[in-house]
């Protein structure tokens, strides 16, 4: 199930600025929280050594975004870990080497500024992600998925209720795509009122433009 669905049943997207480093690149797992100190990414090592199989790290980079937090070798060391991905709310690095790896990794942009390897940091506590205004916390064992629409994050405890409901609204969207390869047309499927908008043409228009297509 995408990121779009999972997000009109309740999860949380991490922020529209994020993007996946290659195209395709998707996962869903559980958290591992990582604060990086800023312009320093020690943590991410540390998360990385002791991470379980499986996981995919969270980073919050301490309100640094401009250095490469994740590089060739982070993207190497994370793929013979068997992590799922990383989503890092700063900048990457060697973009095509991380694409070659086939981890999937998501950022906020890319950089060639490299980080230190000694300023601390913190693993496994909670990190706010996205917005300073509403941020969104990521605890260990929350769910994450990702895809090339974005970041979400399913709290636990809310995840089950969440994707039973994303089951339902991807069966109902599908019917209604259904209805359109027959001939609908969306202001009758989804009950849309176009007398709203200015130009509307009357009951007949969108009918009319259907049937010209079918001929």
């Amino acid at each position: 199930m995408g990121t779009a669905a999972l997000t009109r049943c309740g999860a949380r997207p991490l922020g529209s600025h994020l993007f996946a480093v290659w195209p395709g690149s998707s996962f869903a797992a559980t958290a591992l929280p990582v604060r990086c100190a800023p312009g320093d990414n020690l943590a991410l090592h540390v998360a990385v050594a002791q991470a379980p199989p499986e996981t995919a790290l969270v980073v919050d980079v301490s309100g640094e975004p401009e250095y490469g937090y994740v590089d060739e070798i982070l993207a190497v060391a994370a793929r013979m870990r068997g992590l799922s991905g990383i989503v890092v709310d700063g900048c990457v690095s060697d973009v095509a080497a991380i694409a070659r790896t086939g981890l999937p990794v998501l950022s906020a942009g890319v950089s060639v500024r490299a980080p230190g390897r000694d300023a601390g940091g913190e693993v496994g506590r909670e990190v706010p992600f996205g917005d300073d205004r509403m941020p969104i916390p990521v605890r260990r064992g929350d769910w994450i998925v990702a895809d090339d629409d974005g970041v979400v994050c399913l709290p636990r405890g809310k995840a089950t209720a969440i994707v039973a409901d994303t089951v339902e609204a991807v069966a109902a969207d599908q019917r209604v795509i259904d209805a359109l390869v027959a001939g609908g047309n969306t202001l009758e499927l989804l009950n849309l009122d176009p007398s709203r908008v200015a130009g509307w043409e009357g009951a007949g228009a969108a009918p009319a433009r259907s049937a010209e297509r079918a001929g």
